[in-house]
């Protein structure tokens, strides 16, 4: 009987252990990788988007769940969120928290990329993103929007949104700050859990997903750097084959014409549409009103294209035009059509004092292309 007793107790101890890991947490959560924010306001639940912000969302689980490696040595293991505060609030905006020191300068010992996405954007409240001190200056601290902020889109990176819990958002976005938006009475992230639904989001493997993010932006920045070399030795080697067929004028200035046009030539006193390239000597690109310059050389500026700046420029080359001397005269050697090189001493272009982005006593470089003239 003692044996059919002990039985029956290690059967119904077992019934009740599978019973109770049979009750998941939030059951009527559909497939995917969820955040639990437990706070002393209340419970929100956010909805990560790990398959949009993969790196984002890798290194925000790998903190909540302690498994980081690349953390400072003081929080290796340790659940990073538990015990800390939303350290700024500002009602109508957002709040913010994850600064293990509680002041906005925390970090968890490293640094990573934005990492944007067309479809995560600032668009409605409970937007989960991560705050910064600057573009690529991604950490630990993280913030919950309580209304759309668009002009904070390709600027902070969103990871994902708030489904539960807005209420609770709205009472904390709420309580008395001080001058510098800090709660009077600290509001404490008391446990970040994180939440997996589904075969996908149990295979995230957060720490290895982040990990290795840092290992494929370490080969992209040597292949940048090794193509940046290969652009500039080009260049380089380009006007110096040019310069040495160029043609010296008394004031010290050389201009070679790479592509003869067939347009007038254009007097010494005109306005002319053109376009330019500006380098130092060594073959490094100052800037450009070519779009097509701009792409060979490996040196776009994407918001420049996006509002079309990308446009030839009216120079006055006449006696009393306000443009450097060595670019007016190299002109003036010129016809439409015309696509050539201007070798530029420095006391034909900013002189010993240099200018902005041109230290004093610089040689420059000019390429241009003589689209017409204007008068």
């Amino acid at each position: 009987m003692p044996y059919f007793k002990n039985l029956i107790k290690i059967s119904f101890l077992l019934l009740v252990i599978i019973s109770t890991s049979c009750k998941a947490p939030y059951p009527k959560l559909e497939d995917g990788l969820y955040a639990e924010l437990k706070t002393t306001k209340g419970v929100m639940i956010a909805k990560l988007a790990y398959n949009k912000a993969p790196i984002t969302v890798a290194n925000f689980v790998s903190l909540a769940e302690g498994t980081s490696t690349m953390v400072d040595s003081a929080y290796l293991g340790k659940m990073f969120y538990n015990g800390l505060t939303f350290h700024r609030v500002e009602d109508a905006f957002m709040i913010q928290g994850g600064d293990p020191l509680g002041t906005g300068r925390g970090n968890p010992g490293y640094r990573f990329k934005n990492e944007f996405h067309p479809d995560l954007n600032h668009d409605k409240s409970g937007v989960l993103a991560m705050a910064n001190a600057g573009p690529n200056t991604n950490g630990c601290q993280f913030y919950i929007t309580e209304v759309p902020r668009p002009d904070l889109n390709n600027r902070y990176s969103v990871f994902g949104e708030l489904i539960q819990g807005a209420d609770i958002q709205d009472s904390i976005s709420n309580v008395k700050t001080d001058e510098r938006n800090k709660p009077l009475v600290d509001v404490i992230i008391q446990e970040v859990n994180i939440i997996r639904k589904g075969k996908d989001a149990k295979n995230f493997d957060a720490p290895k997903i982040f990990n290795e993010h840092f290992a494929v932006e370490e080969r992209k920045e040597k292949e940048l750097k090794e193509k940046a070399e290969a652009i500039l030795k080009a260049s380089k080697e380009k006007f110096e084959k040019q310069k040495a067929k160029a043609i010296t004028l008394p004031s010290g200035l050389q201009f070679f014409v790479s592509e003869a046009g067939e347009g007038q030539k254009l007097p010494k006193a005109a306005k002319v549409k053109t376009h330019y390239a500006v380098y130092f000597e060594s073959g490094k690109l100052l800037e450009t009103s070519s779009l097509k310059i701009a792409e060979s050389l490996d040196a776009v500026n994407q918001k420049r294209r996006d509002v079309n700046r990308y446009q030839p420029i009216t120079a006055d080359i006449g006696p009393d035009a306000q443009m450097i001397p060595g670019f007016k005269e190299g002109l003036q050697q010129l016809s439409v059509g015309d696509k050539a090189t201007l070798f530029i001493p420095y006391h034909l272009a900013y002189g010993e004092s240099g200018t902005r982005g041109i230290p004093g006593k610089s040689n420059i470089i000019f390429e241009v292309e003589i689209l017409e003239l204007v008068k």
